[in-house]
């Protein structure tokens, strides 16, 4: 004890000073836990304070993930299991038994998934993968390359009505009027009022597929697929679907029965089964009335009488499906699709500047043609993926039994 503390304890005897120094001491160590109280309290009401703070934020992120399930659902896009769909246009020619005809599909990526795009989906990193100008021209270029093939019929896949993704342009209307002289129709498989997810959000999407035709259509529909996904995923997901036309014949009891579709491709592959069934029954439906049919489109799957061979799967990559032909009637139904180029590139980097021999490719867009219909030709025509992920495919037919 320091000798101040001493001074008033001088005239006191030695019983007093140790009581003294007793009572000193009991103070000193009740001062010192006051002070130890004072920290310990500052320490509560710190941590109160953060456990309010995150209770708060817990409550604030809750809300908005509530707030956005509610919205989700509520503007969930719910289509008929059949709906009849209005076209567009006024169409002069009339298709002839035994004509041949050129039948173009074409996956636009809406407009967006040119060669510098690589997607998230697929192992890249890109979102919204381009701005408007570069959406509007790689619409115009593809419009350039199908006028340039002079197709009778075009059938076109991820085509956009108005998406934050694609800039809001309105694909579907460019599309509509660079072919005065066709009409066309639109199904929609693709709508959400905001996708809210990666980061940087999708945000708004109007998207589906078009039919354009040089011939009269008649009953369009728009036939709603099964959809894989439960909720809340199926809510920010596409409602895939068969856009089927009927084209009536001059002269004859027969229809051109044409189905455009955009099957099903980041599912477990319990999805694609199902929905290639359906496909396949709704084609047989058409052809027991001795209707010509041919569907055509983006399938996500390859033909089992079409050697893939030289596109491996590579490790880590995206892996399409297998369409097993052998589940249509034998001798009744045709596959069309073209090895000798890929119908499709992997998103998962950019197409430009890479190595294509070291390139992951699919062979995934063609058609399906009835036994009625004599194939001329397939073809992948190769615009080596400038403006979209995929390439255009072009079918030449010829209607009637040719043979006989």
């Amino acid at each position: 004890m320091e000798e101040d503390a001493w001074l008033p304890m001088k005239g006191l005897g030695r019983r007093g000073r140790l009581a003294a120094h007793e009572s000193l001491g009991r103070r000193g160590a009740w001062l010192r836990m006051g002070a130890g109280s004072r920290e310990r309290g500052f320490v509560v009401k710190m941590f109160r304070k953060i456990l309010k703070f995150a209770g708060i934020l817990a409550g604030v992120l809750f809300l908005a993930v509530a707030g956005l399930l509610v919205f989700l659902s509520f503007t969930e896009y719910r289509p008929a299991d059949v709906e009849d769909l209005e076209v567009e246009g006024n169409a002069s020619a009339a298709l002839q038994e035994g004509q041949e005809l050129t039948i173009v599909s074409w996956n636009t990526g809406y407009g967006c998934l040119g060669e510098t795009a690589d997607f998230f989906m697929d192992g890249g990193k890109g979102v919204k993968t381009a701005d408007a100008a570069l959406a509007r021209q790689n619409v115009d270029a593809m419009i350039g390359d199908l006028q340039e093939m002079a197709p009778d019929i075009v059938l076109l896949q991820e085509v956009d009505f108005g998406s934050d993704r694609s800039s809001n342009i309105q694909e579907t209307a460019l599309f509509a009027q660079a072919f005065p002289a066709m009409e066309a129709v639109f199904a929609r498989n693709f709508q959400v009022a905001f996708l809210p997810y990666p980061i940087p959000p999708i945000g708004k999407v109007d998207s589906g597929i078009q039919t354009l035709s040089s011939f009269q259509m008649q009953g369009t529909q728009r036939i709603q697929l099964p959809i894989p996904f439960k909720w809340p995923i199926r809510m920010a997901n596409l409602k895939r679907c068969l856009l089927l036309g009927r084209i009536p014949i001059e002269g004859s009891e027969r229809e051109l029965v044409i189905v455009n579709l955009h099957l099903e491709a980041y599912d477990n592959g319990e999805g694609k089964t199902m929905q290639a069934n359906m496909l396949r029954s709704i084609l047989e439906e058409a052809a027991a009335k001795g209707n010509y049919v041919i569907a055509g489109g983006d399938f996500n799957q390859s033909f089992g009488n079409v050697d893939t061979t030289m596109y491996p799967l590579q490790e880590g990559k995206w892996a399409c499906g297998l369409l097993d032909i052998k589940e249509y009637a034998k001798g009744e139904w045709q596959f069309a699709m073209d090895n000798a180029q890929p119908s499709c590139r992997s998103l998962d980097q950019p197409y430009a500047g890479a190595d294509r021999e070291t390139f992951q490719y699919y062979l995934i867009d063609g058609f399906i043609v009835s036994e009625n219909v004599k194939i001329l030709s397939c073809e992948t025509v190769n615009r080596d993926f400038v403006n979209s992920d995929h390439n255009p495919v072009k079918l030449m037919v010829q209607l009637g039994d040719i043979a006989s």
